[in-house]
């Protein structure tokens, strides 16, 4: 089963923490990443660079529109995700426990089963 493990942002949050705590959430995703391609569970992971460098597309009269900056007004943002291949939403739940961001106040992991990639509905 795959799942997509989601890192939910508030850049405020990060701003309060200090260089080291900062240092030792890069840290800890290299290892949890490191453990992921041990066990065979990681199947992608990226990072997503802040929303204030992101367009928003959509098409209005048959022709694209694309205006600056995140469409959505909130204070998270997707920061980034790990998609791993796990044998059920529990082992989903126990890795994203795993994730450093899940330990500090205002940060938020969210676990989706996928149901739908490369062509073919997932099982």
């Amino acid at each position: 089963m795959k799942f997509q493990i989601s890192m939910h942002i508030n850049p405020a949050v990060l701003d309060s923490l200090t260089d080291e705590e900062r240092a030792a959430i890069g840290a800890g995703h290299g290892r949890f990443i490191e453990e992921l391609k041990a066990s065979g569970e990681l199947v992608l992971t990226q990072a997503l660079v802040d929303p204030s460098q992101a367009v928003v597309v959509s098409v209005r009269d048959g022709r694209p529109v694309v205006t600056d900056g995140p469409f959505l007004e909130a204070k998270e943002h997707l920061g980034g995700y790990y998609l791993v291949d796990c044998e059920s939403k529990e082992r989903a739940i126990e890795l994203a426990a795993r994730i450093p961001d899940a330990a500090i106040e205002g940060l938020g992991i969210e676990v989706r089963q996928v149901m739908f990639a490369d062509g073919q509905w997932e099982a």
